[in-house]
């Protein structure tokens, strides 16, 4: 199936809104910043001695967890999923540093996650290169562990956007202030995505599987490169709205001058909010569409469009001292998550296609700072086959911690 035309105009008029100077907006000190997601980057604790040229800083996360797979259990086990460091420099006035490394599951993996200059010629016109997030949603910019209440990652921020998914490229970024907004633009070229998106050992289409692409940090597989766009704005009592995009051709179909397929197109958009309008309430959410040109020589599982997303809300249900800790919190949480992996009808039947997954996950964390959680949370996942069968559960529990250090 091809791509739909509409997705290409979004992205048009993405970069059209990016383009243009928001003549509405004037620009504020510093000191009066609202934060977006986008600035998750550098919005993190960093030690610094002195008069030292560089800061460090890092999170680590651990959790426990037994779960029932339709009355079969491999009982209680324990892990640490990741523990990562930051390394940042000021190298002079208005060029900066930052790098971002990441251990997994005990040395099991080990990934650059960003490692990038930042130019800053104007507040609204800034110059960035190197290993680059691409900004698609918010999770994957925002993704740190001590932020959520949530042992797991969102299942649509892993397996549609492949979680911290980032390349090799350059781009610009800015943003404006007026009272009580602020509106902010990213827009990079970079390498990537590659054919194991359908070329891949899941017997689905499966985005997460070009991260097993090591050489996109050293070339890109088509000589097409990724465009990624996005768009944000917040009101200081509102909340903020993100809209992002990012589209290549993912298949290799050229090489040596000989033509060896055409050109398919993958395209993601995605939509992203947050508020605490409410009082002592948090509330964030993000969907995503993934629209995928699947080689008809593919079966119909493979599908050419996915979808899914998340909500969370998290209540504080008492903020005070506790156990020596000034400004401690409990608090009370519940995501909702769905994931259509095959969004479409049977050619043959005209029944829905299903591969399809929910979850309810209840949560309930305490914050001794904001920069630290204690979390236990009840996951409840059911997941039906591209037939429509009786959905297969798991269920169980997790305990974990995560901290900034």
């Amino acid at each position: 199936m091809k791509t739909s035309s509409s997705i290409y105009k979004i992205g048009g008029y993405l970069l059209v809104l990016i383009c243009l100077n928001h003549v509405a907006f004037a620009q504020k000190s510093d000191s009066f910043q609202l934060l977006l997601n986008m600035d998750a980057v550098y919005n993190r604790p960093f030690l610094q001695a002195g008069s030292f040229p560089v800061a460090i800083g890092g999170y680590i996360e651990a959790q426990g967890e037994y779960f029932v797979s339709d009355g079969i259990t491999e009982g209680v086990s324990f892990k640490i999923p990741r523990m990562t460091l930051f390394v940042s420099s000021t190298i002079t006035e208005r060029i900066k540093f930052l790098s971002e490394i990441e251990f997994e599951e005990g040395t099991k993996e080990i990934n650059i996650e960003f490692a990038a200059l930042d130019f800053e010629f104007h507040p609204l016109l800034n110059f960035r290169g190197g290993i680059i997030m691409n900004p698609i949603g918010a999770f994957n910019q925002n993704h740190d562990g001590p932020r959520w209440e949530f042992v797991d990652r969102p299942i649509s921020a892993t397996t549609i956007i492949p979680a911290t998914f980032s390349n090799v490229g350059f781009g610009l970024h800015g943003k404006t202030y007026q009272k009580q907004w602020v509106w902010a633009y990213e827009a990079y070229v970079t390498n990537g995505f590659n054919d194991r998106i359908v070329a891949n050992s899941e017997g689905r289409t499966w985005l997460p599987a070009t991260k097993e692409n090591v050489d996109r940090f050293e070339e890109n597989f088509n000589a097409v490169p990724l465009i990624t766009l996005k768009t944000a704005i917040r009101h200081r009592k509102i909340g903020e709205i993100g809209l992002s995009w990012m589209g290549d051709v993912y298949n290799k179909y050229e090489e040596d001058g000989l033509m060896l397929d055409q050109k398919r197109r993958l395209d993601v958009l995605a939509i992203d909010f947050n508020t605490s309008a409410i009082k002592n309430l948090d509330i964030t959410g993000e969907w995503v569409w993934a629209f995928v040109d699947v080689p008809a020589t593919y079966s119909q599982q493979f599908g050419s469009q996915q979808q899914g997303g998340f909500i969370d809300f998290v209540y504080t249900v008492l903020k005070r001292e506790m156990f020596g800790w000034e400004n401690a919190r409990i608090n009370l949480a519940l995501r909702l998550e769905h994931v259509d992996y095959n969004v479409g009808s049977f050619e043959e039947t005209g029944g829905n296609i299903h591969d399809d997954v929910q979850a309810i996950v209840p949560a309930l964390s305490f914050r001794p700072s904001s920069q630290t959680v204690i979390r236990a949370n009840y996951r409840h996942i059911w997941e039906t086959d591209l037939l429509g069968n009786p959905a297969a559960k798991t269920a169980g529990f997790q305990i974990g911690i995560s901290s900034y250090f």
